[in-house]
């Protein structure tokens, strides 16, 4: 089984209330191959919600609060269902503070991407899950 980022599947759920669909991801979803989570909604953050980014081992919203622990939680919970369907493989939307993948932004909020992971995807990767975003595809 397949885990991916919701936002992937259709589902509204980015920090602007919005989605980012891919139709391969959309397949799979519809076919049973995949299922879609949203880490940061797994952590109990609203939607829409203000945009954070990673600033060094902390991740901070553009108002400077400390979400920290909701994207930790987010991760754990990503990573339960993982377990539950015994997925190996996850596609997860570029960038994000959670789901990014080898790019992320750099905390500055200006659009500047820099090497590093999300927070999710450094959890799945630990726990020996396949990462690939819906740029691989």
């Amino acid at each position: 089984m397949i885990i991916v980022s919701a936002c992937l599947a259709g589902i509204k759920c980015n920090y602007l209330g919005d989605d980012s669909p891919h139709p391969e991801v959309v397949e799979l979803v519809r076919n049973g191959l995949a299922i879609p989570i949203c880490p940061e909604q797994l952590g109990g953050l609203p939607t829409p919600r203000i945009p954070a980014e990673i600033q060094g081992k902390k991740v901070m919203n553009k108002n400077g609060d400390d979400v920290t622990p909701n994207f930790q939680k987010g991760a754990e919970e990503t990573l339960r269902i993982a377990k539950l369907v015994n997925c190996n493989k996850a596609i997860l939307k570029s960038y994000s503070p959670s789901c990014g993948y080898g790019k992320i932004y750099d905390g500055s909020f200006s659009g500047k991407l820099i090497s590093g992971n999300g927070i999710t995807t450094e959890l799945l990767m630990k726990n020996g899950i396949e990462i690939i975003t819906e740029t691989d595809l």
